[in-house]
This record gives C-alpha cells, structure tokens and sequence, in this order.
C-alpha cells in the first residue's frame, strides 16, 4: 500500500487521479496538488474515494518540500510542466521519496528536449537509493516498453524503429491544441532528428511527410517526421538501431493556423515588449487556445500510435507492429477526459504501481525501455490501453 502525491492538475493529472483512484489496493492514500487549488478541488470532486487536494508552487523547492514533508508520500507523479522537471527531483532527493513524469526535462528558454539534464542525476538518486522514472506516458512510455518488448520477445536484433502518432479526433475548433498548447507548439516548429548510422541527421520542421494506412477504420492520414525525446534514449539503450524516426499526424487546417502564427511571430519563446511589460509571445497565445482539458467533451475519434519494427529474427527479416488504438469518447465517458490525456494518464499510474509493487523499482534514473516489459504490458490490457500486434509485408519507407 502506498501514499503517492501528484502534481499537476490539467488533463494528464486528472487521469492520473482517476486511475490511481480506481487501484485501491495499491493506492491507498493520494494528494493532488498544483498552483490552482480549486482544479485540484474540481478533479476530486469526480473520483469514486476520497482524495486530499493542496496548493503548491512546482516552481519553488522550499515549497515543494515543505509539501512533500507534510504529505509523506511514498513517490511524487510530476505531471507539471517539464520546465518544472528539475525542481521536483530536487524536492524529492531533499525529502527521501521516489519520482516519475511523463515528458523530459525543457529549459524554458529554448526549445530543447533532451535528458541530459536528468540523466545527470543518476549518482545523486542512485546514492539516496531513490528512484526516479523518467518518461512514463505513451510517446514516451508505451513507445518504450513496445521496443523493448519487440526486442525481448520477436527479434534477434532490431534493426529500424518508425513510431507513428496518429489522432483522428476532431474537436470541431478552428484551432486547439490536444495537451499543453505552449509544449506542443514549441514541440512541432522546432527543426526535426533522428537517428541514423549512428549519427543524428537534422531536418527543417515538418520537412518529411508520409502517409500511412492506420488500421481500424482510421484509414489513410499524412505523418510528419518531428524530434521527439525517446528517440534519444532508445538510440542510446538499443544501439544496433542503424535508424529511428518519430512521425506524427497532422490535418491541413491545423497546419495552415500553425503557418499564419509562426509568420506574425505568435509561436515565439523569446519576450518581447509591450505597454511597458515583457510577454513571451506563446505564452500569451497559451491563454487565447482552448485549455486541452476542456476538449473532452467536444472530441470524437480515435488515436492510433505505436511502433513499426523492422529486424532479424532466425536469421531472416521480420517487420513487427505493435500498437493502441483509444476512443476519444470512451475515454470521456470514463475519466472525463479526451484520449490524449488519457493514453498519457494511464501510463503513468503503470509506471508508478510498477515501482510501488517493486517490480521495477531500483536506485537510479531509469527510462522505460531498461526495464522489463512484461508487467507493464499486461497492464496496459487491465486499465484502459489494450495493444495489439501484427506481422506486415512491407517495410515503412
């Protein structure tokens, strides 16, 4: 039994709320905390148990450990921003209480995801015999424990990985956001990378585009090549990878909103001026979108995202699919929240019931794909995020 605190009350944490409410047995106490009291208010308010709520400023460490010193969790679930990545490992390493998140580490003055910066904390976590999770979500997360899993179980050695992001929702908005508006913004305009022959090639954004056949009645959608961080980690923990790419959905409308924001300088991280005060141009965009929480309702459609894995297997070639699929209104029916919060919600309470149980926890900084991956995987058929698989005839080109 375990008492575990969550930060962060948007969509992604009142999933997280939701599912760790539901798995009592390993649960037993949660605290919901963020800057805005009153969502966390909200979000207990929907739960089947009773759960504490405080308000709390993920920004400052002294108050990060003056809340962790009250609470007494057992583990921190960081479902902030990833700006606020660094703090709340400090607060736990301060306080003595294991940590997980979804989304690596950002310095807020450029659109960089990388985890070095946490990655540098092994020693510190591995010393207090603390552990620390990194990337527990779907992409990444899921996309990390399905190459793992290809890897344990279908191949002798992998040799190509394409990770394929598809929402086929629609909201009926001009233009949305389906988490963090700010995050995703910066996320899609950055310059895209992967990982080939052991170097990293660079692209302009969205420079590549595919189309890909999604099963289950999704059909025919263009993807687009984008960085996005586990290619990192899986580059560095599987390297026979001779290539990895990440791609993603996008619809034409929101592609050309996107252009018209870039071109008046909307999307800037930069501050600029004005009437005597300094803005940071997407920020102040943040606050015009609709906040990604209050598209549940509104949302229709399924996501589709897993891995194509291309690799040896009895010495001969083998290309694997392994992935979800989530419906958008079957996700609101039941957490009141669209399928992007959910897929990334879901794994996270995965993630933490695997190092409550103990049966991934060890001293360090971990990400997903080091770790086995079958209790992970026969979670995700037990709480909402049933895999599937199959053997393709063609590569992904």
């Amino acid at each position: 039994m375990a008492r575990v605190l969550i930060i962060g009350a948007g969509g992604v944490g009142q999933v997280v709320a939701h599912k760790c409410a539901q798995v009592e047995d390993v649960f037993e106490h949660i605290t919901l905390a963020s800057r805005t009291k009153s969502k966390c208010d909200k979000i207990a308010e929907m739960l089947p148990r009773m759960i504490d709520t405080a308000e709390v400023d993920a920004d400052n460490v002294p108050e990060l450990v003056k809340l962790i010193e009250k609470v007494k969790p057992d583990m921190v679930i960081n479902v902030a921003l990833p700006y606020q990545d660094l703090h709340i490992m400090d607060a736990c390493l301060e306080t003595g209480v294991h940590y997980l998140d979804t989304a690596n580490y950002e310095p807020p003055e450029e659109a960089k995801f990388e985890y070095k910066w946490q990655w540098a904390y092994q020693e510190k976590f591995e010393k207090a015999g603390l552990m620390a999770l990194l990337g527990s979500g779907f992409d990444p997360g899921v996309t990390s424990v399905f190459t793992a899993h290809a890897n344990k179980h279908h191949f002798d050695r992998m040799k190509t990985l394409d990770i394929l992001d598809c929402n086929a929702g629609d909201h009926g908005l001009p233009f949305a956001t389906n988490f963090n508006p700010e995050i995703n913004i910066r996320e899609i305009t950055a310059n895209g990378r992967y990982w080939e022959d052991g170097e990293w090639v660079t692209t302009k954004p969205l420079e590549y585009k595919r189309v890909f056949d999604f099963p289950e009645g999704i059909g025919e959608k263009d993807i687009y090549l984008l960085y996005h961080e586990e290619l990192e980690s899986l580059s560095k923990h599987f390297p026979e990878l001779e290539r990895a790419r990440f791609w993603m959905t996008f619809s034409a409308n929101y592609l050309k909103h996107l252009e018209v924001l870039q071109n008046v300088g909307m999307t800037g991280i930069e501050p600029v001026e004005f009437q005597g005060q300094e803005i940071v141009p997407i920020q102040f965009l943040k606050t015009l979108l609709p906040d990604p929480a209050s598209l549940g309702p509104l949302t229709k459609g399924k996501t589709c995202i897993g891995n194509i894995i291309r690799g040896i297997k009895d010495g001969k070639d083998k290309i694997y699919y392994v992935y979800n699929i989530c419906d958008h209104q079957e996700c609101y029916k039941e957490v009141k929240s669209q399928a992007i919060s959910y897929t990334t919600g879901v794994p996270a309470m995965i993630g933490a019931k695997m190092m409550m149980e103990g049966k991934w926890m060890k001293p360090g900084v971990w990400n997903l794909e080091q770790l086995d991956p079958d209790p992970f995987m026969a979670d995700l058929n037990r709480y909402g995020l049933p895999w599937q698989e199959a053997w393709l005839d063609e590569p992904f080109q």
